[in-house]
């Protein structure tokens, strides 16, 4: 199959940050998959089944970009078994890259055939995180032109929701 990497993350919401990233990394590897992981640290917005449907929908323009969901695994395990050879995680400043260092070197020593490769965030979207954008949501705020229109659909429709349960 050639160069497989796997891009893991909570993405709770996908944002144009993750989506750009995405686009970079299917033009540098044969095939990118999007591992779909639970943050047991964070509360999620979205139910994994809901951030499988919307990934899917704003990566379909990517023919060698698949989604699976890996709620219960070490992503060194889920990359062992999808035969990825790479994982991808993206910096926007330097609190990211101390962060994501520390974790590629684990990962490194779990599996040392697994090679980090660390993608600089474009420059309009090193800002913003999933985690700023849901503490935006939460008091009103708009963030939708850093959402793909798919995410932008689906906050729309939970909002819904949660007013008419009210």
């Amino acid at each position: 199959m050639g160069r497989i990497a796997l891009f893991p993350g909570s993405f709770d919401p996908l944002t144009n940050g993750h989506l750009n990233l995405i686009a970079r990394s299917a033009k540098l590897f044969d095939k990118v998959i999007i591992g779909v992981f639970i943050n047991t640290s964070k509360l999620s917005l979205f139910t994994l089944e809901e951030k499988i449907i919307m990934i899917k929908e704003a990566t379909k323009k990517f023919e060698n970009v698949e989604v699976i969901a890996q709620p219960n695994k070490l992503t060194v395990e889920s990359a062992q078994e999808l035969g990825a050879e790479f994982l991808i995680r993206g910096i926007r400043n330097v609190k990211d890259y101390e962060y994501e260092k520390d974790i590629a070197a684990m990962n490194h020593h779990l599996a040392s055939e697994l090679e980090t490769v660390f993608l600089l965030a474009d420059e309009k979207y090193a800002h913003i995180s999933s985690s700023l954008l849901k503490e935006v949501l939460k008091f009103g705020g708009d963030v939708s032109t850093y959402l793909p229109d798919v995410v932008k659909e689906s906050l729309n429709q939970k909002n819904r929701e949660m007013r008419a349960n009210e």
